[in-house]
């Protein structure tokens, strides 16, 4: 039982913890089909995350033809193999497909976005996120003309 313990890892008063919560939505300038690091675009637009000392960020995207994903940061290689890589599980075109009234590329777009997700979970370490090494935030852009994209960062943590 000695290692189910609660370890806590605030300040030695736990009466001095300044919890927080914060509510932001930004907005992404459109991209072009495809899978694209947005790490920067959210530190950029939500500088209250450096005044977290432990905590987490959740990312949500207001739409249903665009997701979010961690993966890759350094190779972009990887958000190529990505994008063909989706574009075959979801093709275009598909005869089955009854939802085709916005164009050939919308309702493979839905199914990615179920696929992959439409929101992340992401801890905050000393105003920072404590993401690995290799790992940054995507925008999947599933759509040729996605447009603008909104997303909506909430962050609670302990300040």
């Amino acid at each position: 039982m000695g290692g189910d313990t609660p370890r806590y890892t605030g300040p030695d008063d736990p009466r001095e913890v300044s919890m927080m919560w914060m509510q932001k939505e930004i907005s992404l300038a459109a991209r072009p089909r495809g899978f694209h690091l947005i790490t920067d675009d959210i530190l950029r637009q939500c500088p209250a995350l450096r005044q977290v000392r432990i905590g987490l960020l959740h990312v949500f995207i207001q739409h249903t033809s665009a997701s979010l994903t961690i993966n890759e940061n350094a190779d972009a290689s990887v958000r190529r193999d990505f994008e063909r890589h989706f574009n075959r599980l979801a093709p275009e075109e598909a005869p089955y497909f009854e939802h085709t009234q916005e164009g050939p590329d919308d309702m493979p777009a839905h199914l990615k976005a179920s696929l992959l997700g439409v929101s992340l979970c992401i801890p905050i370490t000393g105003g920072r996120l404590n993401l690995g090494t290799w790992q940054g935030i995507y925008l999947c852009e599933h759509r040729d003309q996605g447009g603008e994209r909104r997303l909506v960062l909430t962050i609670q943590g302990e300040g």
